[in-house]
């Protein structure tokens, strides 16, 4: 019987400290829109983006009117010829896959200036979301914008406008 009462009050226990955990929501896109350095390192990011597209497309383009102009004078060439274009073809094409690779890559030179520009935005959000957690209680704060498993939560538990003020910006609400 003694068993039972501890398993019991052990149960309600967990039970009490489940209930008095406090959880809220942040929608990490509303926030982000709102921070002006975020919109501008975005747009810096897609005209880099737009410039080096071009580029690539310029070396493809390249390779393509290399091929357009060995098709039209291929019965015009010798076989050493033949060879000779077909292999600045195949080297035309590599560079345009190597210069994509170069820049959109894993690891290319976009993921990199994401990386230097939006890291240390996305830290200082993360760290007013911290403050805001620890201040008021918070156990767990949850991105609605990224859940999509979230199928309602009460207004009153977003607490996105709280943590653009920590920020210092100020909002429409």
């Amino acid at each position: 019987m003694k068993k039972f009462t501890i398993v019991l009050l052990l149960v309600f226990a967990g039970i009490a400290s489940a209930a008095a955990q406090k959880f809220a929501l942040v929608d990490m896109e509303y926030i982000l829109k709102n921070v002006p350095a975020y919109e501008m390192a975005n747009e810096q990011l897609n005209q880099l983006s737009q410039r080096w597209q071009r580029e690539v497309e310029a070396v493809a383009q390249e390779a393509q009117t290399l091929y357009q102009n060995f098709l039209a004078d291929k019965v015009f060439l010798t076989d050493d010829q033949v060879k000779q274009r077909e292999q600045e073809i195949v080297n035309k094409e590599k560079e345009a896959t190597d210069l994509r690779y170069k820049y959109f890559g894993p690891e290319g030179e976009l993921y990199q200036k994401r990386v230097a520009l939006l890291k240390p935005i996305q830290d200082e959000v993360y760290e007013a979301v911290k403050q805001v957690a620890t201040q008021r209680g918070y156990q767990c704060i949850f991105d609605r914008a990224s859940s999509s498993n979230i199928i309602f939560a009460s207004p009153t538990i977003d607490v996105s406008n709280e943590v653009l003020q920590r920020l210092g910006y100020s909002t429409a609400n």
